[in-house]
């Protein structure tokens, strides 16, 4: 590596604003001990709470990290402690310990045999039988969904207010045992819709959507092939990573890294990673995947800018992506923005291509937030979207009350905030 991270690009790497405030409580000398540096990595081990010391590790060309604490959000406040201090100088260069020497060759090695590795066969083609049955079975569980959807709207939506999660619970199940998991998700969210002014609006509005995907998929052979693409991935249809690598359209472009976003559910937490491409202006997702105590992928970090190629999957809205191919390291970057009207064009286009979006990625130029009938950001032209924060005291300290650029993800319930830029303090995560 050449030269220290300034604190932004560092306080970028948290996965969440309480892991980064949180972080700053770490970052106390006399808390740690133990530490060092080299062009590779910084170590340290951090006095926890009663006995507990923590070993801290961070490869900085990955960059990945380790650190022997229970938390589960990657990297934890340890190691954004840790790095926080070898940005401001406090931690000195030095030959690594026997543990943090070990985690980072072992790292290499993996790193080398999969530089090495031949290329994986072609693979088998997929038995045809199996195929149709199970072509047959989703059928059969949309045709159920159907006939479901039918009874919730002849029965009236007043019933469904004080209905337990039950109601929409075990329509998910029957989906998943007709394997289509992706639509039961959908069903499955549909009791989180909040209970409030005009909620049987919100939720006559996804009923629709679902019964507008089911007519789809029976319709699927007179489809586009990006729309049945859509349909099939919205059912629960997968593509394996290999042939989005294959045979997916690659977009060569640097990608600023805008925002991401960790969830948990059914024992599995999913990483969303938001990019935009900077000279074609288009919005990608990359996606990981991490099973309790496993580390979720950190190589995209907010605030940076990569020169990469991207694979997207099929479909009518090409959006989620893998990275294909990088081309030198990511750099401290601010992304390039839209105007609100702008982003809401840009979000119009998308949903008539894919009209079952949930969320979209916005990136706003010279935004300031503004106290009316709710939180909005406003931009010069004085349009304004509705902003959904609970703390919005770190965006305000942040901008002083003048514009910024800002990034988040539009849902239904308005803009959840990810991140904001401003040209002293660089990424912060909101």
């Amino acid at each position: 590596m050449s030269g220290r991270w300034d604190r932004g690009r560092v306080a970028a790497l948290a996965p969440d604003a309480a892991s980064a405030k949180a972080a700053e409580g770490v970052a106390r000398p006399a808390k740690w001990g133990g530490t060092g540096c080299d062009d590779e990595a910084v170590w340290g081990e951090c006095q926890g709470s009663g006995k507990s010391v923590y070993r801290t590790c961070a490869d900085l060309a990955g960059p990945a990290f380790r650190c022997t604490c229970p938390s589960r959000k990657i990297p934890c406040k340890h190691v954004i402690g840790l790095l926080l201090l070898w940005s401001d100088g406090s931690v000195a260069s030095g030959a690594r310990p026997g543990w943090a020497a070990e985690w980072v060759e072992q790292r290499r090695e993996r790193a080398e045999r999969a530089q090495e590795r031949k290329p994986a066969p072609a693979a088998k083609a997929r038995d045809p039988k199996t195929a149709e049955r199970r072509e047959r079975r989703v059928e059969d569980g949309l045709a159920e969904l159907d006939q479901w959807l039918r009874d919730q709207v002849a029965h009236g939506l007043a019933q469904a207010e004080k209905a337990p999660y039950g109601l929409w619970d075990e329509a998910a199940r029957r989906l998943v045992d007709a394997q289509a998991g992706a639509l039961a998700g959908q069903v499955r969210a549909l009791a989180a819709i909040p209970r409030q002014p005009g909620w049987p609006d919100r939720l006559l509005e996804e009923y629709a959507l679902l019964r507008l995907l089911v007519r789809a998929y029976r319709r699927r052979d007179e489809l586009p092939a990006g729309l049945r693409d859509t349909v099939r991935s919205r059912v629960g249809f997968t593509v394996p990573q290999d042939d989005v690598l294959r045979d997916g359209e690659r977009v060569r472009d640097r990608w600023c890294v805008t925002g991401s976003r960790d969830t948990a559910q059914d024992q599995l937490t999913t990483r969303r990673v938001w990019l935009r491409g900077r000279e074609t202006g288009l919005p990608a997702l990359v996606l990981s995947f991490a099973a309790p105590g496993a580390a979720l992928d950190a190589s995209l970090v907010v605030g940076t800018e990569v020169d990469a190629d991207l694979a997207f999957y099929p479909g009518a809205q090409p959006l989620r992506a893998l990275v294909a191919e990088r081309h030198g390291p990511a750099v401290p970057a601010a992304p390039a923005g839209t105007s609100i009207a702008g982003f809401l064009d840009e979000h119009a286009a998308a949903l008539a291509n894919d009209p079952w979006l949930d969320r979209w990625p916005a990136t706003l130029d010279g935004v300031r937030l503004a106290q009316g009938d709710g939180l909005h950001v406003v931009d010069e032209a004085g349009d304004a979207l509705p902003v959904r924060m609970a703390d919005p005291w770190r965006l305000l300290a942040v901008s002083g009350g003048g514009p910024v650029a800002f990034a988040g993800e539009w849902t239904p319930d308005g803009l959840r905030p990810l991140a904001a830029w401003q040209d002293d303090e660089g990424a912060v995560l909101l």
